[in-house]
């Protein structure tokens, strides 16, 4: 068991961001963990900001994540992985979904959004490596719902830890819809098989 793991998940509303850091808590509580967690919902029924904070270690004494602490940072949106650099420690890993949900700023020509090479500065400056995942498009693939994209990105980050790849998909197979259990199955598949070619 490793001393400690912060996981940081920042999305939109309507990306399943909840639904991918609950399965991260339910892994860990799994593995023997004391796990915490903490969410901001913001407006996220209309696609307002959502973070979440999952904490793994022998005994976590808070669910928020210390500045400069974050192991991972699982960004469901682009513009939502850069408001997060300060939160990033010295070796840490952000998975990013390529995809772009237009604020209403950007949307009345207020500011520019920012370019890919931009955001991967912002993130490497404070972290160590920046893995740019096509979960958006790999969900249109398998059919077409957006959460699909978060499980896509728990595929990944699955191999990246030491936990059995068999706990995980306990954990999303228990956790998210039965209508949608096959489909999740698949993206978190999907997800460990985009790991193996990056």
């Amino acid at each position: 068991m490793r001393k400690k793991l912060d996981f940081l998940f920042a999305g939109v509303g309507g990306q399943g961001t909840i639904l991918a850091s609950n399965i991260v808590s339910e892994v860990g509580m799994r593995c023997g963990y004391d796990v915490k967690k903490s969410e901001v919902h913001g407006m996220s029924q209309r696609g307002g900001a959502v973070e979440s904070h999952v904490r793994w270690a022998e005994k976590v004494y808070s669910p928020l994540i210390e500045e400069g602490n974050a192991d991972f940072l699982l960004a469901f949106e682009m513009l939502e992985a850069a408001r997060w650099p300060h939160f990033l420690a010295p070796g840490s890993v952000a998975l990013v979904n390529i995809h772009q949900v237009m604020p209403p700023s950007v949307n009345l020509g207020q500011e520019k959004y920012p370019e890919e090479k931009e955001i991967e500065s912002i993130l490497t400056g404070a972290g160590d490596r920046v893995i740019w995942l096509e979960g958006a498009a790999k969900a249109v693939e398998l059919g077409n719902h957006p959460t699909l994209a978060g499980v896509v990105l728990l595929g990944v980050l699955s191999t990246r830890l030491d936990e059995p790849a068999e706990t995980w998909l306990r954990a999303v197979e228990d956790l998210v819809p039965a209508k949608f259990k096959e489909l999740n199955v698949k993206a978190f598949w999907a997800g460990r098989e985009m790991a193996a070619g990056s």
